[in-house]
């Protein structure tokens, strides 16, 4: 792994402009140094752009990202903006969220540390550890910091008793509703549901159909009663 020396960083940080400076002082200091907000990089190979306006640092082999939530991994990942406050993962990408419980694997991930929302892109999965869930699709993007998770294309839900796709989904984590768009199909606890759109909670086990509804509803054969005499 590559270190990055302070000789070398101030010789490329002389008589640049002093936010540049304070933003290569929080990504490289300890937390304890660098306050709440800061994170540590590190990466086989480290690139790192002081250009005027053009301000990013490139992590490639092994790259990581690590704030006091979330941990970026992936074969490589740009940080950009101001304060380095995107990132950008590409390649083997991995997210793993210990605060809200869930982790992310995909092609590409785009990160924003201010308000901790993704966008991923490719093949998508998103495991749910804290509802026990894994939702699938070709793009995702999280808002209010994680607890709104909405993707498109091909998406899959399983669950040990449930599996649905549709074109469509936004699933409130902290509620357990999934709302299913796009020729949504369920099989639920050995039922089958099909409508324009399928509401599910799987907290209380209600889901609500609407528009053009079909369904198959399996019925367990019970014995037949013993006439008494």
């Amino acid at each position: 792994m590559r270190t990055f020396w302070w000789g070398r960083a101030w010789e490329l940080l002389k008589g640049r402009p002093l936010g540049v400076f304070a933003g290569f002082l929080l990504l490289v200091l300890p937390p304890c140094l660098a306050g709440a907000d800061s994170f540590r990089f590190s990466g086989d190979e480290t690139e790192i752009i002081l250009a005027e306006g053009r301000e990013r640092t490139v992590l490639r082999g092994n790259a990581r990202v690590e704030s006091a939530a979330v941990i970026l991994l992936a074969d490589e990942i740009e940080l950009y903006g101001p304060d380095f406050r995107y990132a950008e993962t590409r390649k083997n990408v991995r997210v793993l969220d210990g605060e809200r419980g869930f982790s992310i694997t995909a092609d590409t991930v785009w990160f924003d540390r201010e308000t901790e929302n993704f966008r991923a892109s490719g093949q998508v999965v998103v495991d749910d550890e804290i509802n026990d869930l894994i939702v699938k699709g070709g793009f995702l993007e999280t808002r209010r910091g994680g607890d709104l998770l909405i993707l498109q294309m091909s998406v899959r839900v399983l669950r040990e008793d449930l599996t649905a796709r549709s074109q469509f989904l936004r699933y409130r984590r902290q509620e357990e509703v999934l709302e299913l768009s796009g020729f949504p199909r369920v099989f639920w606890k050995g039922d089958e549901y099909r409508a324009t759109r399928i509401i599910m909670n799987l907290a209380t086990d209600e889901i609500e159909l609407q528009g053009q509804v079909e369904g198959s509803v399996f019925l367990e054969e019970t014995a037949p009663r013993e006439e008494v005499e």
